[in-house]
């Protein structure tokens, strides 16, 4: 498979003004044509008059909405935990998760040499994304492909170590879901951290079918310490789930705001005291880290008007009724609940484009409302896994990487494990 160079990056947090993967180019453009010719078919076939009109007056009100109902509200969140994120940073947090999940890593990436230093730089990548460090995160993977890249004996040729490390990646394993929060809270969520352990445990299921799904293709040992740590995971996964299946509805809703809020206001507070302990001046790491919270809304203005407007074309001409209608068709007739189905078009698009999944999930949240079973589920598919094509593209075209071997089918895979997870999480959790 041809991969195409990507110079830039973006992700949940910020978006760099750039040139644009094909992937997302393909899709926004798609939007607009379809849209288009259904619109024709409808003018001319069915005498829909009106139809032109709806799309021309459903962009210009998008276009409207994007920048002041969505866009300015996500400016004070994101000042305030990016600020907090760099106190977490200059705290040494990554350092610590590093140590942490150093002999975890050893056992997932047995032909990298002892005390190679692309095992921190993985570990470094892996920790800042769980924390929501983007502008450390990328780096690091980028110099953990590169130097993954030195070691491979078969260059141009996707090693057992790179595809493990970009599976690993894609499954996006993220413990504070941010955007999601500032998201909805934008939308006017009345309660947006209902969703954050239903899509933490997304993630972490993602990421553990990642490793399964790798790991039996690369044929890993499974030794003790790997086997543990995997039991670990899912035991605290089952543990969560199972709990919640047999509360009430309204002790479900009470366990999930109390419980998200609870973690959060725990690890909001745990920074900060981390960050008096290690001596850090955290005000001035505060406000260091705050004032990157208007650049980001900023720098996220131009792709989140593009691709709502985009949607709200798509969506009004009646494209994305079809396929939902007949997805729906398809559970209906196998005898399943339907009611998951409006939130399936940010699942589909998550593996091609960040933005895309964003807009689907904004589109879902503002269509249905942000705090009703459809906004939720959005929300959670949103966290559940990230962006495979993307990041095959960032980063295997990063270091020249022609020949992928398994790994979009490995990445692709993960991802539909990980869409099914969110709908039985979501089921468990919002009904």
């Amino acid at each position: 498979m041809a991969i195409i160079k990507c110079f830039f990056y973006f992700s949940d947090l910020q978006n760099i003004p750039g040139r644009q993967c094909m992937a997302l180019n393909i899709v926004w453009i798609a939007f607009f044509i379809i849209a288009f010719i259904i619109a024709l078919i409808k003018c001319i076939f069915l005498g829909d008059t009106t139809i032109f009109k709806t799309l021309v007056d459903g962009i210009f009100d998008t276009a409207k909405s994007s920048v002041i109902d969505v866009a300015f509200p996500l400016a004070g969140t994101m000042v305030f935990f990016l600020g907090l994120m760099k106190i977490a940073e200059k705290a040494g947090a990554i350092n610590l998760l590093a140590r942490r999940l150093n002999p975890f890593m050893k056992r997932l990436f047995p032909e990298i040499p002892n005390d190679h230093p692309v095992m921190g730089e993985m570990v470094m990548n892996f920790s800042a994304n769980m924390l929501g460090l983007d502008n450390a995160a990328t780096p690091f993977g980028l110099k953990a492909m590169e130097s993954l890249e030195k070691i491979n004996p078969n260059k141009g040729t996707a090693s057992n170590a790179q595809i493990m490390f970009l599976v690993l990646h894609t499954s996006g394993l993220v413990l504070i879901p941010l955007s999601i929060f500032t998201y909805r809270i934008s939308v006017g969520s009345h309660d947006a951290t209902s969703v954050f352990i239903p899509c933490v445990l997304g993630t972490v299921i993602t990421t553990l079918a990642s490793i399964i799904v790798v790991g039996i293709k690369q044929k890993l040992k499974w030794d003790f310490v790997l086997v543990a740590w995997m039991m670990g995971l899912i035991a605290i996964v089952a543990a969560l789930m199972f709990g919640v299946y047999f509360m009430g509805p309204e002790t479900k809703h009470i366990f999930s705001s109390v419980a998200g809020n609870l973690v959060l206001l725990v690890i909001i507070v745990a920074i900060i005291i981390g960050g008096v302990y290690k001596k850090v001046s955290v005000f001035d790491a505060f406000i260091d880290g705050a004032k990157e919270g208007f650049d980001v809304v900023l720098k996220i203005i131009p792709y989140l008007v593009g691709m709502l407007v985009a949607i709200r074309v798509f969506r009004d001409s009646g494209a994305l009724n079809y396929i939902t209608d007949g997805i729906a068709y398809l559970v209906r007739s196998a005898g399943l609940n339907t009611d998951f189905v409006p939130a399936l078009p940010t699942a589909i698009m998550k593996p091609f484009s960040g933005s895309g999944a964003r807009g689907m999930m904004i589109d879902a949240m503002k269509t249905y409302g942000p705090d009703t079973f459809v906004g939720k589920l959005a929300c959670t598919f949103q966290g559940s896994a990230d962006t495979t094509f993307y990041i095959l593209a960032l980063y295997f075209g990063s270091v020249g990487i022609k020949k992928v071997r398994y790994a979009v089918w490995a990445g692709l895979a993960a991802d539909i494990i990980g869409v099914i997870a969110a709908i039985i999480i979501g089921y468990i959790f919002f009904k």
